[in-house]
This record gives C-alpha cells, sequence and structure tokens, in this order.
C-alpha cells in the first residue's frame, strides 16, 4: 500500500477514531468537506471517491488541499469496498458523507450502503444532494421532474437544520441517515425561522437572495462564465426556485400554521456566500413591536447554537470560509426585514453536513467548525 491510497498515515501518526469516505469528492462541496475533514480533530480521510478523478492527486484538482492531503489520491468508485474493508480494520468508526449531483448521489449511497453491510460496518451518512430532502419520493419526483431513484432509501433520510430541530422536538434529530437543506433553504429558514417561531409574522413570506457562483458547481456554464458573472447581478427562477418548497418545510413549527414562501434568487458578481432577505408583515396582535424586541427573540431562539450569530447588520464577509451564519432583523412596527448570511459551500453544504456528522457521531456540533472566517477578502 501506498501512501496515496486510503490507508495513508493519519495526523501526527496517531489514527483518528472515525475514517471518512466522500464520494463526489472532486467537485466545489467535495473539496469543501475534504478541507473541514483536514482539519478536524476526530476524524481522518480514509477515501475520496470521484468518479471522474479516480486515483489522480487530490492535490492536482484542489492545490490548497495539497499541504493537507500530500500525495493523497483519489479513489474510484470500484475502491469503495477495499477501503471500506481496510477502514474497518483500521479504525474503530466510520462516517460517510455524499456529495455526488443530484439524482447520482441516492444511487452511489445504496452502493455505499451495501458493501458497508458487505464489509460488517454501520457508518452514518449524511448527504448533500437534493436526493432526500423532501419525505416522499413522489414530492421529489414533482420537484425535479423525475423519479426518485432509490424510492425505498427515502424514509430513512433526515432532512433539516440542528438549529430549527431543536425548537421543533427539543434536540436535533438523531439517527444514522441525514440529508442537508440546499443553500438558500437553510439562509432563509435561519433568517426567517425566530419570526416563525414566535407567531410574529403572517405565514405568507417574501425571500430574495443573492449567491455566489460556486453554487452553481464546477462544470463551467453561461451563468457562471466570468465575463458575463462578473460586476453583474440578474435574478433566475424566480418564483419558481426548487430550494422554496424546502424553505416551506424547513419553516414548519409545531402550533404554527403552514408557512407559503414566495422566493427569487439572483446570481452575484462573487465566488461564495449567500445573502438573502426576507419580507413579512406582522400579525395585526403584534403590531407596535420593536428592534430591540425583535432582537430579544432573536437572540433567544439561537441561544445554544454555537454556529449562528445575530446582528443587527449582516455582512456577507463575515462568514465567507467559514460554519456560520450571520443573521438579524428589524422592523417598522407593521412589517419586518430579516437577514441572514453562509457560505453557501460551508454553512449552506459542507460544513452543514459536518454538523450533522458531528451529531450523528455524538461529538459537539460544532466540533471541527469554529475557524474564523478571514477578513479582508
Amino acid at each position: 500500500m501506498t501512501r496515496g491510497e486510503a490507508g495513508a498515515p493519519a495526523k501526527g501518526g496517531v489514527r483518528a477514531p472515525v475514517g471518512v469516505i466522500v464520494l463526489g469528492a472532486s467537485g466545489y462541496a467535495g473539496g469543501e468537506l475534504l478541507r473541514w475533514i483536514g482539519g478536524h480533530p476526530r476524524m481522518e480521510l480514509l477515501a475520496a471517491v470521484s468518479n471522474s478523478h479516480g486515483n489522480q492527486p487530490i492535490g492536482n484538482t484542489f492545490p490548497h488541499l495539497a499541504p493537507t492531503f500530500p500525495d493523497r489520491n483519489f479513489a474510484a468508485p470500484a475502491d469503495l469496498p477495499a477501503a471500506l474493508s481496510r477502514g474497518r480494520d483500521e479504525f474503530p468508526r466510520l462516517a460517510a458523507f455524499s456529495a455526488a449531483p443530484h439524482t447520482a448521489s441516492a444511487p452511489a449511497i445504496a452502493r455505499l450502503l451495501e458493501a458497508a453491510s458487505a464489509a460488517g460496518a454501520d457508518p452514518p451518512v449524511v448527504d448533500l444532494s437534493a436526493d432526500f430532502r423532501h419525505a416522499e419520493a413522489a414530492r421529489f419526483q414533482e420537484i425535479y421532474g423525475v423519479p426518485h431513484p432509490t424510492p425505498e432509501l427515502v424514509p430513512r433520510f433526515h432532512c433539516g437544520l440542528p438549529e430549527l430541530d431543536r425548537r421543533k422536538a427539543g434536540i436535533p434529530a438523531t439517527g444514522r441517515l441525514f440529508a442537508h437543506p440546499g443553500c438558500f433553504a437553510s439562509a432563509a429558514a435561519l433568517a426567517a425561522a425566530p419570526l416563525v417561531h414566535a407567531g410574529l409574522a403572517n405565514p405568507e413570506i417574501h425571500a430574495s437572495g443573492i449567491t455566489g457562483s460556486t453554487g452553481s458547481g464546477g462544470k463551467p456554464k453561461p451563468t457562471t462564465h466570468h465575463p458575463v458573472r462578473h460586476a453583474n447581478l440578474y435574478s433566475y427562477k424566480p418564483l419558481a426556485h426548487r430550494h422554496a418548497p424546502e424553505m416551506e418545510t424547513l419553516l414548519g413549527f409545531p402550533g404554527e400554521p403552514p408557512v407559503r414562501v414566495r422566493f427569487v434568487p439572483h446570481s452575484g458578481p462573487f465566488a461564495r456566500g449567500i445573502h438573502i432577505t426576507v419580507f413579512a408583515a406582522l400579525r395585526k396582535d403584534r403590531a407596535g413591536l420593536t428592534d430591540e424586541a425583535l432582537e430579544r427573540c432573536y437572540r433567544g431562539f439561537y441561544r445554544g447554537a454555537p454556529l449562528v450569530r445575530t446582528a443587527p447588520i449582516v455582512r456577507l464577509k463575515e462568514i465567507v470560509g467559514t460554519a456560520g451564519t450571520v443573521t438579524g432583523a428589524h422592523t417598522d412596527g407593521s412589517a419586518i426585514a430579516a437577514f441572514s448570511a453562509l457560505d453557501n459551500l460551508g454553512k449552506g453544504a459542507a460544513s452543514g453536513a459536518m454538523q450533522w456528522m458531528n451529531l450523528a457521531l455524538g461529538f459537539p456540533e460544532e466540533t471541527g467548525l469554529t475557524a474564523p472566517a478571514a477578513g479582508w477578502l
């Protein structure tokens, strides 16, 4: 076995307690997962699996990760059973993420679970795609226009945000299989959740969000081509974006009426990050609400949520490259404007998935996720 194979030496020569597999590891979200795994004190990369980059050095695809994973190669999908067998012998526990594209992730996870069972392993899995974000396979087909590739797995997955689950069920959901919501859905839900939970707003919410070009993935497209995107701003899929149903599901709190979200996304002239604004009318019995009372509401809602910070002004640069979210709101006594900012590759994808994995493994949810923003990007 060479150092480029999955069983390469661990950090400091000591095996971490959890060996981690990443499916779809050569895309933007996969690369971001590798970055967080490389800095996690309780995890060690077992295999970074890629259909298109198998046996190629990780550092060739992600030069910024070359110092973290020197001489490490991507694994091909055919190498996965052997990697699981080695991992079962070398690590006390295993875990897996899937950063594969929509409709490709579910079959890849099914193959992973089958191979893991054959190897005598039962790793928790967190999926970053849309494949398990809806509780019914029929709902997935309605939104995405194709049959679900593995409908039998859908009931086994839980999709949510720990910060919101804590308010719905007392604690974040526990289990083995998790789906992380989309980046826009996460940002809008974190901005609006305190309003909905406290019964402050009417159940129709309007949201407008701006996202960076990395949200479109690594394959060049007309919408991400630099001359089009640079110094430009434009909306797309107004009132028809597929993350809106996710927002409505995430904002479903016991005892509150269902929320209708009308959402307009925008493409921004930057690579990473989402800034979202949510507008809602105050309920008549809450007229006259002050900014001070609203701030207390937000601080109270996110008390005990280590990766969410409240602030009167929400700035994108404060969170780019981090695992956190900044949120806040203002009111004129009859309406509310709420804001949130997060990194679409961070809390909107990789670090959000890592937060779920921490919980699945029994670690504090912020483990390995507290690095500050770079600043002055």
